[in-house]
Order: C-alpha cells, then structure tokens, then sequence
C-alpha cells in the first residue's frame, strides 16, 4: 500500500508537469526565445514513361540541422562524427556548428536514412545534444542516361534551401513537380531537446504531380545506343534521332549523342545536358525537298511523272548550282528529281512558285516556328521573311540551304507528310498523373491541313522511290516494308566564322514506314562526320535499324501491299 501510494504521487506530478503546466513551461521556454522553426520538403513528382517506367523519382532520405545556441561549445566533437560517416567537410560542419546570431543551421542535405540513424546514436552515446533530423527527399535517375537530355536534373540552390530544377522537363514542369513546402515550429530546452508537449504547429507539406511522356523507355534506350554507335562510327560531333507517331505527333524517343548521367550532373560537359534535337539548329539540306515536293504537286505544278530536262549546273548570275554527283544533260521525272537527290531538278520545279507561296506552305509544315514543346532552350529555326528572297535564295531554300531547322521540327514536317498532309504540334509530355493512374492532358496539341491527302500520298510514293533500287538509299530498306524516305547531305555553318568553308556536313535520313499506312516516323541526323559518309549511307541505315527494332516491339506488322513503281527517267 505503501508503494502504491509513493507511485501515485509521481503519477499526479506527472499529469501536473505534462498537463497543467506544460504551457506554462512552453511561455517559459519562448520568453528565452526557444522556439525552432524548419522546413518540410514536398516530396517531388515523379517523371516517368508513357508506360509508367520512372525516369526520375523521389526516395526518402534525411537532413542534419542543428541549433548552433546548443551545438557551439561542442562543435569539435559533433563535426567529427557527422564527418566521419557522409562526404561533409569536417571544417565547414564546425562553422555552421558555431554559426553566430543563429538557432539554426543546415549541416548535411539527403542523407540516407541508416547512415542518419547511425549518426544521431553516436550523438547521444556522446551526449552530444542539439541536432535533429528532418525528410530530405533524394532525387534519382533511375535509368540513368536515358533520355536524361529531356529528364533535366536537380543541383542544391546557393543557400541551400532546398534543390532547384536546373534543365529538362524537371525545369520545365517545375511547378507541378515540386509540389508546396511545409513547416514545422518546435521548442526546446536548454539544453536543446524538444519538450515535446510544448505548443508547436506543423503545416503539411503538399506533394508534387507525377509527370507522364510520351517517351518509350525501351525505345528510348535503343535509338540512344544506336546513335552513340553512329556517332563513333563516323566519327561525328554529335547526334540526334527522333522517332514520332504521326497520328498524334507524340515522340516516343528523343535520343542525343553525347548525353550525361543526371545522377552525376557535375561530371557532365555543359554542352551535352540539353537536347541538341530541341536546341540545336543546321540546315536540312535535301530532306527539305520532300516539302518543296509536297508545295508544288498540292499547288498542282507538277506531277511524279512531269518531266524535265536537267543541265549540268543551273547558272545564277555569277553563281553556279550543281548537283552532288557529276553528270551532263539529264532527262528526268520529278519522281526521278527526287528520287536522286538533284538540287538542280529542285530548284527549277521551285520556280513556279512565288516565294509567298512556297514560304506559306514551309511555314505551315512547321518550319521557322516553336514546336510548343514547352522545354527550356527550345529554338525556332530561320526561314526568312519572303520579301528578302532573291531567285538564288529561293532555289537554295528549295533543297535545304539558307534556312534552319532543328531535329523535331523536321521529324514533325515528315510525319504531316505521313498525316495525310495534316500537321499536329508535336507532344512530350501526356500529362500529370492522378492517385488512381488516370493521365489528365496537359493541353490538346493544335493542327492544321497544309496539303491535301492525296497530295502527301503522291509525295509519299515518290519518297518509296529513295529507298528502292536506283534511289540514293536502299541501305535504309527494311525487308518486308514498304518504307517512304529522303536523304539528307547539306553543307555546316563554321560556329567560328568563315561561312561553309570550314564547317563540314550535316548527313540527314527521315521517313517513315509502312510507307502505305504509316505506323512510325523517324529522323536521324548526324553533325560533321569525318568519314566520307552521305545522308543515305551514314545515315539512312541508324533510321533502318531503329524503325525495325519499333516496328518489331509496336507489333507493326507489314501491309503486304507492293510498292508502286514510278519512272525515274524519260
């Protein structure tokens, strides 16, 4: 009895202290200004494939802070063990320890949980009091390079207060990703431990939305590996590839050679973390005559079997036009002029139109304008204003010189060509995802007819013709389809001045295939090859391989149908 009623008192005081008294003590402890205030990370929105495979996501992990009022005489100490289990520098951790005029500080960001576990036993083993741990979410790259020139990634802010966006869709979709930061205020003692009935207030933090691409991982990885093969091969700059359903215009792979691992960002050169098929801009060369062709058969000019007699150069006051192989008078078709590549063909069936004209129909396919990607560094390409053409600007804007584009803006022309002449702005990004797995669109991609469907079909059969027998790219066939292509092989700007002297080529292979009911669109572009390759034969077989390796995995199956011949000559 005796003991029970000892236990009894302690009882009562206990419910006296932590009940009636614990706002007194809290009054107590905020009049010696004791009161703590952090921030609570959201955690971020994952990034993840049309399929759901996570491209960038989000694992718990911790920060270290401390309240330099009661971590001052002890930094010593504390630093050592807090330096002795993560890559913190030992001297940094003992300034912010003693941070003058402070309550608080950061000392470790995105620790993981069982390394801040061991580090806050050893503290109290120590009796080492005034640090605290609160979530820090880690931000990974789970695919590592795949398409991380379209992923972006995060890097720490100046002060520290918490990560920013620094490239990608991560930068670009910024504010449905990040989600809304909490707060959390608590007080302690003097000896810096939270007195844990004491008045406090938590604010929640709110999660981010998951992002969904369109991007294929599978695919992805394939066209990425691909042109890193080609890209070496040739010994080129750089390359790009873009593959695109052309009823929707959504691009399942982007891949850009050389790329970065975004989990390491720092060990990445500056100038491969964008994507070079959004950002970066060159002259298409004669894959531009498929929408020169595309102008003149809708605007009824001509015809596949229209024929024409070629000189051996086009004279132009003191310039001279040539075509890429030697030859005297040639007799052709314009299916011919296309199916061999002639700037000079070209140029002359160009002339029946205005520039007005041909500018409005090159406009339309998308050219000189924002594809409405919506990513960061996206370019526009040049295509000047028609009232500057002069009749040798006209005919080299015809085959693809004097103008710019960039890798999915030529991949979007192609694939109206293969839309039935229907152009729809390009999409990366299908949507956020909701808790139940449904995607909400982000925004319905817009479109517009720039030639009729029996135009592009006539265009269409004309580009079979480049990868027939007699084209100038059989080595970009795949066995069983009907594939519709062009080549492209145009003269480089020098970066560093000098006009085309020194700039090397940009070699170019767009179609698409089946060629009768297309399924798929690919573009592949390389820049500067140091090998003596041309569009058809450094490029043409990366755009067979990757179409075949979609085809296969899409399940695309051949139409069975023969691919109509045209005559090439006359």
């Amino acid at each position: 009895m005796l003991m029970v009623f000892v236990f009894s008192l302690f009882a009562a005081r206990l419910v006296q202290i932590q009940g009636i008294e614990a706002h007194a003590y809290a009054q107590l402890a905020d009049k010696y200004d004791n009161a703590t205030e952090i921030k609570l990370a959201a955690p971020r929105g994952a990034i993840v494939d049309r399929d759901g495979a996570p491209l960038a996501e989000t694992t718990d992990a911790e920060m270290l802070i401390a309240d330099p009022m009661h971590t001052r005489d002890d930094a010593p100490r504390i630093a050592a063990v807090i330096a002795e289990h993560t890559d913190a520098s030992y001297l940094e951790l003992v300034r912010d320890l003693r941070k003058p005029d402070s309550r608080f500080a950061y000392l470790v960001r995105q620790v993981l949980p069982e390394q801040a576990d061991t580090i806050m036993d050893e503290l109290d083993e120590q009796g080492l009091a005034g640090v605290y741990t609160e979530d820090d979410p880690l931000r990974t790259y789970p695919a590592g390079d795949i398409a991380a020139n379209l992923v972006g990634f995060l890097g720490a802010s100046p002060d520290e207060d918490g990560n920013l966006a620094r490239a990608g869709v991560e930068f670009a979709f910024n504010d449905k990703l990040k989600g809304t930061d909490g707060h959390a205020t608590f007080v302690t003692d003097g000896m810096g431990t939270r007195i844990p009935l004491a008045e406090s207030s938590v604010d929640e933090p709110e999660p981010g939305s998951n992002i969904a691409l369109t991007i294929d991982e599978d695919l992805q990885f394939f066209a990425q590996r691909r042109l890193r093969q080609a890209v070496e091969d040739t010994g080129s700059l750089s390359g790009a590839a873009v593959v695109m359903d052309p009823d929707t215009s959504e691009i399942l792979a982007l891949a850009d050679y050389p790329t970065y691992d975004p989990n390491q960002p720092g060990r990445a050169d500056p100038r491969n973390i964008g994507s070079r098929a959004i950002e970066e801009v060159y002259e298409p060369g004669s894959v531009q005559k498929v929408l020169t062709a595309a102008a003149l058969i809708d605007a009824g000019e001509v015809t596949p079997r229209t024929r024409m007699r070629l000189p051996a150069e086009l004279v132009r006051g003191p310039d001279r036009i040539k075509d890429w192989f030697d030859h005297g008078r040639l007799k052709l078709t314009f299916a011919g002029v296309i199916a061999q590549s002639s700037n000079i063909g070209t140029a002359m069936a160009a002339e029946q139109l205005e520039p007005e004209e041909l500018h409005r129909y090159l406009t339309g396919f998308g050219l000189g304008r924002l594809t409405e990607l919506g990513m960061p560094g996206e370019t526009r390409g040049l295509l000047p204003d028609p009232s500057t053409w002069t009749p040798l600007r006209q005919d080299t804007i015809s085959f693809g010189q004097g103008l710019s584009v960039n890798a999915v803006q030529m991949t979007t022309a192609l694939g109206a060509i293969a839309n039935g002449g229907r152009y729809t702005e390009p999409s990366l990004v299908k949507g956020t995802v909701g808790a139940d797995g449904e995607i909400a669109p982000l925004r319905e991609p817009a479109g517009r007819q720039v030639v009729s469907p029996r135009s592009a079909q006539t265009v269409a059969r004309m580009m079979e013709m480049v990868t027939a027998e007699g084209g100038t790219a059989p080595g970009a066939a795949i066995n069983g389809y009907r594939v519709a292509g062009k080549t492209g092989t145009a003269q480089r700007v020098d970066p560093d001045g000098g006009g085309y002297a020194s700039g090397g080529f940009t070699i170019s292979f767009g179609g698409f295939a089946p060629a009768d009911d297309p399924e798929l669109v690919t573009y592949v572009v390389l820049q500067k090859p140091a090998s003596n390759v041309g569009g058809g034969t450094g490029a043409g077989p990366v755009f067979a391989d990757i179409t075949s390796y979609a085809l296969q995995q899409y399940g695309i199956p051949p139409t069975g149908t023969r691919r109509p011949e045209l005559p090439l000559t006359w």
